[in-house]
């Protein structure tokens, strides 16, 4: 059976261990200690006199923070253990592990402490291509023992590409290549206690420490991350619940956003990662996905986003990259295949929906926050977008927003948000040939041309411009429903062809649609009924794909899975359309579920029958925490709640769920300052909630 993983996290740096607090390399899954994509510990294991440590307990204290209670040997030893150790792991600009022993006995006790380092720096995308295909790149690691400073160095340089960890002990310490040995004698009932800091440090060719202002950043705040976790939930609305599980949830959902925080390299304000742990990293879609759906309550996410997506805009054309001009960044990345070319994942731009979405947060984010100087300084990039969709991303001239890779050894095949390679199929299993044009996208791409044209006119004064956008966007609305519509089925196609052929599977992506407003009223109503019916929702939430479809796979990526970043979108399109009731049922489900785990919200759930599994099955490679899963619970409140910006004021509909309960969310932030939000029963009984 699988032992669990314990993480600790703060920003893209983390560490995953097993449940004693032990790193050993797993081929299958990124343990260790990671930052910038790159692994800086792959074996960490404390032994007492030769034993390995066994688990009796664990204190997750904070995202950053844990701690392992522990005995020496075997379960059987556990009731009359003389010793016992606790291990108290922190992450801040490095990370500390303090190590305090106990001698339980009324006699002194010596001890033999060690613990043992080893690195082999790899990146965190050959992790993932070994998980799938074997063969770990071997890396030739220099390692030095510094007994005058007390350090152990291990050091790993390719040409330009150097990477260093640095281990160091409070407390002294027989240091060898392969670790540190601590001999110590504990006085009776006593303790002792040392604290090993592991420092990461990225080098430049010539030597400079290119993570210098990182560090200084993290250090500004790194001896308080109390302190900034504290004022993070302090900015954030205060939720007041009579189901108690909402405001954990809801507290919890915040915390993991403030862990998925990072500072990239060369930026000084922080932005969303995707999440753990294959995505710690600056994401396209998914910084911008969570950003929209946290508007109401971190709006604070948004502007750097917008501000590091448009410093990292498209300018030339690559294939190598699938860099185009206006394009919007899918993924960057810090790592040595990246660095050197080996995969195209330092300025990746292989996704065909980020940039159309790039414009609609832009608009989003000035509808709440009144921010019209953000949107005039980046006009230019927002033209650009705007410009991308017909330019380059119409690639048969028919209209439609198409994607084909043109890197075609690494490039990713599928650039859509369900991007696995066997996402896109019809109703009988079969792929559709390239370039595909998804309808989901396709209606992304209406809704930046309308809310482009409301920028152009109430902020750049350019109604010219604003009237073209309008015409393009009325058209597209057109010819999508002309074409993507089946009639006899009463709901969107999957996807066309490039001859014009309809993809006819019944998929979650027609919920996107509603969410973007391309749905003519007298279509909306089939499509909610098929979002809410027994083939689409399972229960928990909407599946990705239907059931009764050759390729249906509950425990399929995109085939059949539930993601509630997915349905905190369908859910909203649903209110849109003054779909509550349908809004509230996807919307129940999806708290259920996370109520019902526990803990981070998963990135996909799979997507059995509720009534069958009684309980949500969770897929052994969906990452939590993720940003935009926890952002979907913060986007499905608003959701229920009828959050929605209306000039210099904020309208407030709410429609709950049956026995949600009374719901208060109270300061929420906008252009009107900070307002209040109340739903459900007024006069129902409540206990006093203490102030943060």
């Amino acid at each position: 059976m699988k032992q669990e993983q314990v993480h600790v996290v703060a920003g893209n740096v983390f560490a995953i261990s097993d449940a004693q607090g032990d790193m050993e390399v797993d081929p299958r899954a990124p343990v260790g200690l990671f930052s910038f994509d790159t692994r800086f510990l792959s074996h960490w294991v404390l032994s007492v006199d030769g034993e390995r440590l066994n688990a009796l307990s664990r204190d997750d204290m904070a995202y950053y923070e844990t701690r392992f209670f522990l005995v020496p040997g075997v379960a059987s030893h556990y009731i009359d253990a003389d010793v016992s150790v606790i291990r108290h792991r922190s992450i801040h600009d490095r990370m500390h592990e303090r190590i305090t022993v106990l001698n339980h006995s009324s006699k002194p006790a010596d001890f033999t402490v060690r613990m043992e380092v080893r690195n082999d720096f790899a990146d965190i995308a050959d992790i993932a291509y070994v998980a799938e295909n074997g063969g770990p790149r071997q890396r030739d690691v220099q390692v030095t023992v510094d007994t005058r400073d007390q350090r152990l160095v291990l050091r790993y340089q390719r040409e330009r590409f150097v990477r260093v960890t640095t281990v160091m002990s409070t407390a002294p310490a027989d240091i060898d290549e392969r670790g540190l040995t601590f001999r110590i004698r504990v006085a009776p009932e006593g303790t002792w206690e040392t604290t090993l800091h592991v420092a990461t440090t990225m080098l430049s060719e010539g030597g400079r420490d290119v993570r210098a202002s990182l560090e200084s950043h993290q250090r500004d705040i790194g001896g308080g991350m109390r302190d900034d976790l504290t004022t993070w939930l302090d900015r954030a609305p205060q939720l007041i619940a009579e189901r108690n599980s909402l405001e954990r949830m809801y507290q919890g959902s915040l915390a993991d956003l403030a862990a998925l925080r990072y500072t990239p390299l060369a930026y000084s304000e922080r932005v969303p990662v995707g999440g753990l742990p294959w995505a710690m990293t600056l994401c396209g879609r998914d910084s911008i996905v969570t950003c929209l759906q946290t508007m109401a309550f971190t709006p604070e996410l948004t502007q750097a986003t917008l501000r590091m997506l448009a410093l990292l805009q498209g300018s030339r054309l690559d294939d190598e990259h699938e860099e185009e001009p206006g394009k919007i960044l899918a993924e960057a990345r810090y790592g040595e295949s990246a660095a050197f070319g080996d995969r195209p994942t330092a300025g990746y731009y292989g996704a065909v929906d980020t940039t159309p979405l790039f414009v609609v947060l832009l608009d989003e984010y000035e509808r709440w926050s009144g921010d019209a100087d953000l949107v005039r300084e980046l006009r230019h990039p927002a033209r650009m977008a705007l410009d991308w969709i017909d330019e380059y991303g119409d690639l048969t001239g028919d209209g439609y927003l198409r994607y084909q890779r043109r890197n075609e050894r690494h490039g990713v095949v599928n650039q859509s948000w369900k991007d696995s390679a066997d996402a896109i199929v019809d109703a009988y299993g079969r792929e559709p040939a390239f370039p595909r044009a998804t309808c989901e996208v396709q209606g992304y791409a209406y809704d930046a041309k309308r809310r482009g044209a409301r920028l152009a006119r109430e902020c750049w004064g350019d109604p010219e411009y604003a009237d073209r956008l309008e015409r393009e966007a009325a058209a597209l609305k057109e010819r999508f429903n002309r074409d993507f519509w089946l009639p006899h089925r009463e709901y969107y196609a999957l996807a066309l062809d490039p001859y014009g052929e309809p993809v006819d599977a019944l998929s979650s992506n027609i919920g996107h649609l509603l969410w973007s407003g391309i749905v003519p009223d007298d279509r909306a109503e089939a499509v909610a009924e098929h979002l809410v019916g027994p083939r689409l929702f399972s229960g928990w939430g909407v599946r990705t794909f239907a059931t009764e479809q050759r390729r249906y796979n509950p425990m399929g990526s995109h085939l059949g899975s539930v993601w509630p970043s997915d349905n905190a979108l369908i859910a909203a399109g649903l209110r849109h359309y003054r779909f509550d009731a349908q809004a509230a049922k996807i919307a129940a489900g999806i708290f259920d579920m996370a109520q019902t785990l526990g803990g981070a919200v998963p990135e996909v759930i799979a997507g059995y029958e509720r009534s069958l599994t009684k309980y949500p099955v969770q897929l052994p490679l969906a990452g939590r925490p993720q940003s935009w899963s926890s952002g979907a619970l913060l986007m499905l409140l608003g959701t229920l709640l009828g959050l929605r910006p209306t000039g210099d004021n904020l309208l407030v509909n709410p429609a709950l769920p049956a026995g949600f309960g009374r719901v208060e969310l109270l300061g929420i932030p906008g252009r009107w300052g900070r307002l209040d939000a109340y739903a459900g029963d007024r006069t129902a009984p409540r206990s006093p909630k203490p102030q943060r």
